[in-house]
């Protein structure tokens, strides 16, 4: 469940939401508001209007609202850190953040993600408020990735480890701009990522695919020593040779044979 605020005695809802916000809590669920106001639900929506015409408040998802600090009002949103892991609370849904989300809070900030990407354990809807974009990606492994907390203006937020970080945009990299950009996100990635943990992180997530193609575009961002303990975890199990980029045929691709991997595309990183 959301975190909860210390009673606060307040007739109406710009009061409460003060009161909250005074508490370091800038979200509210609509339920919580009618409970502490004794309002109607007719008497909630007439107020969380108003202030939402205000820019004081905004309704993320269907009841759960985020409070605007005087600071924001101008944007009239919140940073997606600050708020999403009450949001997930509040969806009952295990989450980290990831991908280029996760990348960029470890340091890989040239390209900014210009969505904040949640990993979860089921589909759900995109967030998309005034210029806040959040879009989850589900995974069925969720609990193998190994992740931390990171600290924020709110409190703690959980996201993936570096090395699971990299792991996952391998993964999904289609969806997020091509191997390219993943190129370009690990050539800064590499500076926080550590060679045993990434020996960790694959045989967690139990996934020799990702990790030759991993293995691959670190050598190439020049990383090499990184990855001389991943190409020999490779080369024990002998895995069949695979694409570099799966939406690509093989056609008379060459051998890679270090990675087990069938170079069809080219790739180029940006730094």
């Amino acid at each position: 469940m959301p975190r909860k605020a210390k009673t606060a005695f307040s007739s109406n809802l710009p009061s409460w939401v003060d009161s909250r916000q005074e508490q370091g809590l800038y979200f509210f669920t609509r339920e919580d508001a009618i409970e502490s106001l004794q309002f109607t639900e007719e008497a909630f929506k007439k107020a969380a209007a108003r202030l939402a015409n205000k820019n004081r408040i905004l309704r993320i998802r269907s009841g759960f609202f985020v409070i605007v600090p005087l600071e924001y009002r101008t944007t009239g949103i919140l940073p997606a850190e600050w708020f999403i892991a009450d949001l997930m609370a509040y969806l009952e849904q295990p989450y980290y953040v990831g991908l280029l989300s996760a990348a960029s809070l470890q340091g890989a900030a040239h390209q900014q993600p210009q969505q904040f990407q949640v990993v979860t354990t089921a589909p759900q809807r995109e967030v998309r408020k005034k210029s806040l974009a959040i879009r989850f990606f589900f995974k069925t492994n969720f609990k193998a990735t190994p992740v931390t907390q990171i600290k924020v203006q709110t409190g703690h937020i959980s996201v993936s480890l570096p090395e699971a970080t990299a792991l996952d945009l391998i993964r999904y990299a289609r969806s997020i701009g091509g191997l390219d950009r993943v190129m370009t996100v690990l050539q800064e990635l590499g500076e926080s990522m550590d060679a045993a943990k990434l020996i960790d992180a694959v045989t967690a997530e139990g996934n020799l695919v990702c990790a030759q193609r991993l293995g691959w575009l670190m050598e190439k961002s020049g990383y090499a020593p990184l990855v001389l303990n991943l190409a020999g975890f490779i080369a024990d199990r002998n895995p069949p040779f695979t694409r570099l980029d799966p939406s690509l045929p093989a056609g008379e691709a060459e051998r890679d044979t270090r990675w087990r991997l069938l170079i069809n595309t080219d790739v180029e990183g940006d730094l």
